[in-house]
């Protein structure tokens, strides 16, 4: 379906623009009204159950309950060869851990198939004096059919080559648009501060940044597609499907984020030069 069939099914949303639509509510409610099969790729980062501004904090068992819900909604309203990003951090297990890959919890509650995990690898954070200072969340790749889903490799390779111009029997060894990204991908945080805050950097508490999910999109989707972002928090997702030629719809449940993510938008799209 593209957005303005889906506008016709959820109504009006509460800001929008060529090619994007925010409706302000919860997930869950919004998620129910998605036709089956509606949407060709799904990027999220809900939260993380550690005590956010925005978040609702749960007993971990009720917070991975609830992580089921929304996640079956998803793979219901996902299209049959439509594909699943999911993007979460750790949490605590009091008497047990310390920080527990959120994933871990979640192996046997996803109704998706898994194709792999990326490691997004970061280059600053917290500094721990009893372990390791940790650098890297993860991504998961799900899609509803294993068989039959959408990978534009050729689309993100990395052009950053030891050796192009080597060859084999005459032939180029590496294909000459670059090589596989691999699983393990290294983009800096959205940093804060006043002196070294990102150029994108907005309000929110915990902004993911559009060089992450600009190579997700770009994998695995077609210009022209609607992408969802059922948790849209600062709309980073958002602004990298237009970039990429996408359409995209979110969801977000606190009314700032709704008007943050508009203003965001705007503002990008006014900048074709930064597009």
């Amino acid at each position: 379906m593209n957005l303005e069939e889906l506008r016709e099914v959820l109504g009006s949303p509460d800001r929008s623009g060529d090619n994007w639509a925010v409706y302000r509510g919860d997930c869950m409610d919004l998620l129910s009204e998605l036709p089956e099969g509606a949407v060709p790729l799904t990027v999220t980062s809900p939260p993380y159950n550690i005590g956010k501004s925005y978040e609702e904090v749960r007993e971990v068992g009720d917070y991975i309950d609830w992580c089921e819900r929304w996640i079956e909604l998803t793979h219901r309203a996902t299209s049959p060869s439509g594909a699943f990003w999911l993007n979460l951090g750790y949490l605590s297990l009091p008497g047990r851990a310390k920080a527990v890959p959120i994933p871990y919890l979640l192996w046997d509650r996803v109704p998706f198939y898994m194709i792999q995990e990326v490691v997004w690898n970061y280059g600053a954070g917290v500094a721990n004096k009893h372990s390791f200072s940790p650098r890297n969340e993860k991504f998961l790749w799900y899609v509803k059919d294993p068989d039959n889903y959408t990978f534009n490799l050729d689309a993100v390779r990395d052009p950053d080559v030891k050796y192009p111009n080597q060859r084999k029997n005459g032939k180029l060894k590496c294909n000459p648009l670059g090589k596989n990204p691999t699983d393990v991908w290294q983009f800096p945080k959205v940093t804060s501060g006043r002196n070294r805050a990102s150029k994108e950097r907005t309000s929110h508490p915990a902004q993911f940044p559009t060089a992450v999910v600009d190579r997700i999109i770009r994998a695995c989707s077609e210009p022209g597609d609607v992408i969802l972002d059922p948790f849209m928090g600062s709309g980073s997702l958002a602004e990298a499907a237009l970039r990429a030629g996408r359409q995209t719809i979110g969801f977000e449940i606190r009314a700032d984020y709704v008007d943050l993510t508009a203003e965001r938008l705007t503002a990008a799209l006014s900048q074709p030069a930064l597009l």
